[in-house]
């Protein structure tokens, strides 16, 4: 299966909306796009992850790559809508407390302080 990434610009924050399975065989494709945006200054990241049916470890890892460089650069990395077998991932690797997690893509937007839900 392949994966889309499309993003939009809300206020300060870009919201990346992904699509499909995000795994080793997808995962360079949305850390090439992440790359970009961080090169352009755009350090404030949500990621939608409404429409992600799979994520394995190198998924996770993007994940976790964005986040270190977002905090180096002083901006952030907020994940939304994870699907159930998404968030089971997250919730059993532990990540889940790690990258704020929100249940839609405007809570994760609007929050001014990290949510755990």
């Amino acid at each position: 299966m392949s994966l889309t990434v499309q993003t939009e610009q809300r206020g300060d924050m870009v919201v990346v909306s992904v699509a499909g399975e995000l795994d080793m065989a997808t995962a360079p494709q949305l850390q090439d796009q992440i790359s970009d945006l961080l090169e352009k200054g755009r350090t404030r990241l949500v990621f939608d992850l409404a429409e992600v049916s799979f994520c394995d470890s190198t998924g996770l890892s993007v994940f976790v790559r964005a986040k270190n460089s977002t905090d180096d650069a002083g901006g952030m990395v907020r994940l939304a809508a994870p699907q159930r077998g998404v968030l089971r991932i997250l919730e059993v690797s532990g990540l889940v407390e790690v990258l704020h997690t929100y249940q839609t893509v405007d809570e994760a937007v609007s929050a001014q302080a990290p949510a755990l839900d």
